[in-house]
């Protein structure tokens, strides 16, 4: 009895680990250069797929190829990806559905998407958590993490601010996004 109660546990736990196995291995990962470092990051296509979509459009699109981040407020978020450094904002697709209630929480690390007052208005702008924001759940579609480069956030978080022709809490010298790209499978 006790050998089919340990031969049922552990063929569970094989099919629950093969499970998320396949799933971690279906989330895209790309990497962000910035003038600033690398920061790469999982995007969570089952919790998060019309944010995810949308953002790998404009990665592969390399839309954000030179953008800047002109958002940035240290113990909160650092936000790019709509702009170019003379703070002219690029041309946007239109706007994506909220993801909020995706279960996803604005931990430190994730990446969400902005969005304007209009709560179904995200567009190419993203951000990505310098702590915890339990306040923006339900509210911002969070969509993936940081799996290396938080130090990477942190210095971008760390630059020198002010308000930047009409853009506050604007980079006193520019953070470059160089691009946005999908990881190479090894």
């Amino acid at each position: 009895m006790q050998e089919r109660i340990f031969s049922a546990a552990l063929a569970v736990a094989f099919f629950l680990g093969t499970a998320l196995f396949a799933a971690a291995e279906t989330n895209p990962v790309i990497v962000m250069k910035t003038s600033k470092g690398d920061i790469t990051v999982e995007l969570d296509q089952a919790r998060a797929p019309v944010s995810t979509k949308n953002f790998l459009s404009y990665t592969d699109a390399k839309f954000y190829d030179g953008t800047i981040f002109h958002r940035v407020i240290p113990g909160f978020m650092i936000q790019g990806g709509g702009l170019i450094p003379d703070f002219q904002e690029k041309p946007a697709r239109p706007p994506i559905k909220n993801e909020a209630a995706n279960g996803l929480k604005n931990l430190r690390g994730t990446i969400a998407m902005a969005r304007g007052n209009d709560f179904n208005s995200a567009t190419c702008q993203f951000y990505i958590n310098h702590v915890d924001k339990p306040g923006l759940d339900g509210q911002y579609a969070v969509f993936g993490k940081v799996i290396k480069g938080l130090d990477v956030v942190d210095a971008i978080a760390a630059v020198p601010t002010g308000t930047i022709k009409g853009y506050e809490n604007a980079p006193r010298q520019s953070v470059t996004i160089i691009s946005v790209r999908r990881a190479e499978n090894k």
